[in-house]
């Protein structure tokens, strides 16, 4: 794989923080500009972190769900549209989604489709020659795991079919009954997964999050400076300021509630919870 370093494009960038209040680089003016000055190679791993927007895209148009189209991915409503119809034009993995939806023929067994499809993403992700990418997919993948589990827990729930892909990770949380899940050594994070997940504030919970993400990405690129890893991390650090600068009271109320929808989802919630 070619290392191309981007000295004026990543010199000239904006810092950036956390609790911004505003921002003078929008997300999507951010791609389009990248689309311009990025070696074709390099652009295509950026795609790559706007294709979760065209996941949900494609799993609500599927499922018939009515709401707002997400107009950050790679995919315009029409392309969704028509990749529905003749899904060989999308990425395989969404490709084979979509084929095995239409089918009713699960991936994987007893798994909810929006987990397949994390599944999919998640395994193609993988297949890309860029170390970056797949260790910060790894950590998110992991994270995601660990937390199911543990809200699970939290509530007695079982969540044996609600864990995404198969790997040390998932092994440990199958397997241990361990506050940690055995994971201190394989995944040395899960305590600060264990106390981030204590504080009963959602929006307390969810800001320490993503502090959490925001100082994995500085570790990830420790030793990049002006190379295509800088910009992927930058990419997602823009997102996470752009969805906080969107957060306010009513926000945080709406989050509480989707995040009990989808609890109720994707469980059987036992019966003293009926109330």
């Amino acid at each position: 794989m070619i290392n191309r370093n981007y000295y004026y494009l990543v010199a000239g960038l904006p810092d950036i923080i956390i609790e911004q209040s505003k921002i003078t680089l929008a997300l999507t003016d951010f791609k389009a500009e990248l689309n311009e000055h990025l070696h074709p190679d390099d652009y295509k791993l950026v795609e790559l972190l706007f294709l979760p927007a065209d996941n949900r895209n494609v799993l609500n148009m599927l499922m018939k769900n009515i709401g707002d189209f997400d107009t950050s991915g790679r995919y315009t409503f029409d392309d969704i549209e028509d990749g529905i119809k003749e899904p060989e034009i999308f990425p395989h993995y969404l490709a084979t989604f979509i084929n095995h939806f239409k089918d009713n023929n699960p991936i994987v067994p007893n798994s909810s489709w929006e987990n397949q499809m994390t599944t999919l993403y998640f395994d193609y992700i993988h297949k890309f020659d860029n170390a970056f990418l797949r260790e910060w997919f790894l950590f998110e993948l992991n994270v995601k795991n660990v937390l199911t589990a543990l809200n699970s827990r939290r509530h007695k729930l079982t969540y044996e079919n609600q864990l995404i892909s198969n790997n040390i990770v998932v092994e440990c949380i199958r397997k241990s009954n361990a506050r940690d899940f055995g994971l201190a050594n394989e995944f040395p994070l899960v305590e600060k997964l264990l106390q981030i997940n204590e504080n009963s504030n959602l929006l307390e919970r969810e800001k320490a999050l993503d502090l959490l993400r925001w100082h994995h990405l500085d570790d990830l690129n420790t030793f990049n400076y002006f190379t295509i890893e800088m910009i992927l991390g930058y990419v997602i650090k823009l997102g996470i300021v752009e969805r906080w600068m969107k957060l306010d009271k009513k926000t945080g109320e709406q989050m509480f509630r989707q995040f009990l929808m989808d609890l109720e989802k994707s469980y059987e919630f036992p019966k003293e919870f009926n109330a």
